[in-house]
């Protein structure tokens, strides 16, 4: 069964990665020095690594089923399911354990249209949603921690303890809007009196605030531009990598070092801009899930 999309083909690159045919090649070049496509024993992958690559990249964006996306790319719908399962850990974002003191971070939630209803929650608009936490640097606007998905009629500013981006930023200023009223992050001064006016200096510290704390929302329309925020069956297991996989954040548009994550140009593993945008000496696993075994 001869599939319709490969990596060969530059313009399905584009189409189903979002990433130009170079930013890709540099992707499947860290990721084979990250050891994403070992030697194996045995039977081997019917696709080729690169095409593997395509596969994940396109099943997080485009929503289709396992048995559409395995059609398209000629393989069976328990060999797409192993090549998920295979490579997604390995493009997942990997968080700081860390950060510098004088690291500004910026946390927004929104929300993400579920289809498991056993997490998700009627949220303001209606719909079963999911309250997503996501962390970006203020400067470099990477997306830097992505917390753990809770129903969606959760407030912000009880998701930010309960969602672990709360501990997982505890060595960084992280700035927030007033939806964070309670938590250590850092919000706008606020009216003691409806009839009671801010002072000119509370006021001006305000409208820099608010300049800063835009660029999260400007990593929110990028991210539901390029792709479909909408959840599969396994909530941890997709959610939690949109942020790793060639959707710009930043302005600029383009990739880390990495090929991937959200923004800037890196300089990937050479120290400066480990996977995802992350640097180096960051650990963390990939979340939930990992490689099945067996006849591939």
């Amino acid at each position: 069964m001869s599939g319709v999309i490969a990596a060969r083909d530059e313009s399905m690159v584009l189409l189903f990665s979002g990433l130009s045919p170079g930013w890709f090649a540099k992707l499947v070049r860290q990721l084979r020095r990250e050891g994403a496509d070992p030697a194996l024993r045995g039977r081997p992958w019917k696709l080729a690594f690169e095409d593997r690559v395509l596969l994940v990249a396109a099943y997080w964006r485009t929503n289709l089923t396992m048995r559409q996306i395995a059609a398209l790319f000629g393989t069976s719908k328990s060999a797409a399911d192993r090549i998920i399962d295979d490579l997604a850990p390995k493009l997942a974002l990997r968080p700081r354990q860390r950060y510098a003191p004088e690291t500004v971070l910026i946390v927004d939630g929104t929300l993400v249209p579920t289809r498991d209803h056993a997490v998700a929650a009627k949220s303001k608009d209606y719909r079963y949603s999911t309250n997503h936490q996501v962390v970006i640097h203020a400067d470099t606007q990477l997306v830097v921690v992505v917390g753990t998905p809770l129903p969606g009629n959760r407030n912000d500013s009880v998701a930010f303890g309960a969602s672990g981006v709360d501990y997982a930023t505890r060595t960084a200023t992280v700035i927030a809007d007033g939806g964070y009223q309670g938590t250590k992050a850092v919000i706008p001064h606020r009216r003691r009196d409806k009839d009671e006016p801010l002072t000119d200096w509370k006021e001006a510290h305000n409208a820099s605030h608010r300049r800063v704390r835009a660029r999260v929302e400007h990593a929110f329309a990028r991210l539901k531009g390029c792709c479909r925020l909408t959840l599969k069956s396994d909530i941890h297991t997709d959610i939690s990598r949109l942020g790793c996989i060639g959707y710009p954040t930043c302005p600029r548009g383009g990739c880390d070092g990495a090929g991937f994550g959200c923004g800037r140009a890196g300089s990937g593993a050479d120290g400066s801009g480990g996977a995802c945008g992350v640097p180096e000496g960051d650990v963390g696993g990939a979340g939930p899930g990992g490689a099945r075994s067996g006849v591939r």
